[in-house]
């Protein structure tokens, strides 16, 4: 006979939302269950964030091997042991899990069901053998990476991120399918760690981010020899192991590309297979499950987190998700989500971070904006570190209201951080102008982009002629 559970909460899904909500809520007294058919964390954890960042970390000391000439430090070539850079990787990915562990959320009370979660009807999920009825149900199956129909894929061998970090061996030649985020910091780190990579992009690479700002860092990537191929579409794949082709459409015509391995990193898709949605009224797309800005699905007794809910796919709106659902399930609060403050990273060198409204996204909404402008070569930090590829961008409106900021930089996402807060605070451009900034600091550039607000005034010919007839009265 199937075992009933009664519960507050039911949270399908064991990645960064659904272990937030859940370890949120047991500890405020909610009998809470947690479904999960894989690896706790999710996709952050195993193949995502924390991977990707390792593989990037074990690239950059590689690179560091070549570049002390400036400092008066020979080059050395960089043996990578690849063997050992999985290992590390692999290490970092074990160094985290306790926290994420089934261990630890039975020890804090949850009750956790490794098995795959369905809805029989608008109150009960099955999962496990086991059958759950709850209050209040969370989807928070996050999104796979996403595999498009491109002619002979199916004949050869290809990786996206979710097995990329199990290789030992370094690839010879690794062609790379999507100039995004993740395919460019896939790219610029298997580079470093001694693969030749082509990247391969239908469009433009970086192209959801600001064009000024992303031509820094490409040309970066480029230089450390990466091949990016923009307006470049895949026609067809064919080859078999260590021999892969890929054939690209371009302006120029069609071409061939071949390498040893080929990764794809095209997208994302939602993970809505199994969960029998229909049955509990719950609407849905291709790109993920409807909800309003309370997170509730057309089911309200059901709420949709993270990348499931269809909008921006980053680990941080998982968990900022997971708040907005706790005070709606738990205090009956009416909480919105609002994502005109939600940042996002690029974690290549230079890395690239942005929040709120781009240039153009501005000017289109706006009409009269100010740009302002802030470059790492005028800043002193950088210059003793010769690390000035890089900059502050800032967009606020006529009014010195923040709309918008990027930077290129080192460390771009931390240096953003304060621009966060201005932006979700609805803090004005004074603000980041009045703070006092410790010298010597990369973080000095945010606050000269914003004193370049008040540049036109304070130097402009009525202050000047105020400060002479001031002068007159001694």
């Amino acid at each position: 006979m199937t075992d009933i559970i009664e519960a507050d909460l039911c949270v399908i899904g064991g990645g960064s939302g659904g272990l937030a909500v859940a370890a949120g809520a047991v500890q405020m007294g909610a009998r809470t269950v947690l479904i999960e058919k894989g690896k706790m964390g999710g996709d952050c954890l195993n193949y995502g964030c924390v991977p990707s960042k390792a593989l990037i970390a074990a690239g950059k000391h590689a690179h560091a091997m070549g570049s002390g000439v400036p400092f008066g430090v020979k080059a050395q070539p960089a043996e990578v042991d690849f063997q050992a850079v999985h290992d590390h990787i692999h290490g970092v990915i074990a160094g985290i899990a306790p926290i994420d562990s089934v261990e630890r959320f039975e020890g804090l009370g949850v009750t956790v069901i490794q098995g795959a979660g369905r809805f029989v009807d608008g109150a009960t999920v099955e999962a496990g053998g086991k059958t759950i009825k709850a209050r209040r149900f969370i989807v928070a199956t996050g999104s796979s990476p996403a595999v498009p129909p491109i002619p002979g894929l199916d004949t050869v061998s290809y990786f996206t991120n979710e097995d990329i970090f199990d290789l030992t061996e370094a690839p010879t030649h690794l062609i790379v399918v999507g100039g995004g985020p993740i395919g460019m910091e896939m790219a610029q780190a298997h580079r470093r760690l001694g693969a030749q990579v082509t990247v391969l992009e239908g469009m433009k690479a970086l192209g959801k981010d600001d064009p000024e700002l992303t031509a820094l860092v490409l040309d970066a990537v480029r230089e450390d020899g990466v091949d990016i191929r923009e307006g470049a579409k895949v026609s067809k794949v064919s080859g078999s192991a260590g021999n892969i082709s890929v054939t690209i459409e371009t302006d120029a015509g069609e071409e061939t590309v071949t390498g040893s391995h080929l990764l794809l990193a095209v997208g994302r898709r939602p993970n809505l297979d199994g969960l029998d949605l229909e049955n509990a009224g719950i609407v849905y797309e291709r790109t993920g499950i409807k909800v309003d800005a309370r997170l509730r699905t057309s089911n309200k007794k059901v709420f949709a987190i993270g990348d499931i809910a269809g909008g921006l796919q980053f680990t941080h709106v998982a968990g900022y998700h997971a708040g907005i659902v706790i005070r709606n399930a738990l205090f009956r609060l009416p909480a919105k989500a609002d994502h005109s403050a939600i940042p996002w990273a690029t974690y290549t060198d230079p890395e690239l971070a942005h929040v709120g409204e781009t240039e153009e996204e501005a000017r289109a909404k706006h009409g009269k904006i100010e740009v302002l402008r802030w470059p790492l070569a005028e800043n002193d930090r950088a210059q003793a570190e010769r690390n000035t590829r890089g900059m502050a961008k800032v967009i606020t409106d006529s009014h010195g209201r923040i709309l918008g900021a990027s930077i290129v930089g080192p460390h771009a996402g931390d240096l953003l951080q304060p621009w966060v807060l201005a932006k979700s605070q609805g803090l004005k451009i004074g603000a980041m102008a009045g703070m006092v900034a410790p010298y010597p600091t990369i973080g000095e550039i945010s606050k000269r982009a914003a004193g370049a607000y008040y540049t036109p005034t304070l130097f402009s010919w009525k202050v000047k002629l105020a400060v002479k007839l001031l002068g007159k009265f001694g």
